[in-house]
């Protein structure tokens, strides 16, 4: 049986139910944390200068690509918290049209309140990674 792409904001619901049932917001940060450590990170020569995202503290790569009419995103950072935010970034973002990325806007990282004790630069690089998978759908398009 093929599976059915979620929405956007779909994804962004089933995350957040999910993360919500962790009350406390730095031990959800920490189990943002501890699920990135699960994943593959990217390999070398993914980690290249044409997949890093500027204006980060730590350096973040995000690799996207189009499959079957969807993009997919997967990402690394030097930084465990960075990575396992970027990660759910990508995550909410991951096998939806580039239609759905450009008029669905996810904002997971506040409605977690993840970005609350983040410093200002952080927040930034954050913001950067969103915009990096936006610019990348708008090319798709």
């Amino acid at each position: 049986m093929q599976k059915i792409p979620m929405s956007v904001l779909q994804t962004q619901l089933h995350i957040t139910k999910r993360l919500s049932l962790i009350e406390d917001n730095q031990e959800r940060l920490a189990a943002v944390v501890d699920r990135v450590r699960k994943l593959p990170p990217l390999n070398e020569s993914e980690r290249v200068e044409s997949n890093r995202i500027q204006g980060c503290v730590s350096r973040v790569w995000i690799v996207a690509a189009m499959e079957n009419e969807r993009c997919r995103f997967r990402s690394d950072a030097d930084s465990t918290l960075v990575r396992g935010l970027a990660s759910l970034i990508c995550e909410v973002y991951d096998d939806s049209t580039p239609e759905e990325i450009m008029t669905q806007e996810a904002n997971i990282l506040d409605v977690l309140h993840l970005t609350d004790h983040l410093s200002p630069t952080r927040r930034h690089g954050l913001d950067q990674v969103h915009r990096a998978i936006r610019d990348f759908a708008a090319r798709a398009l």
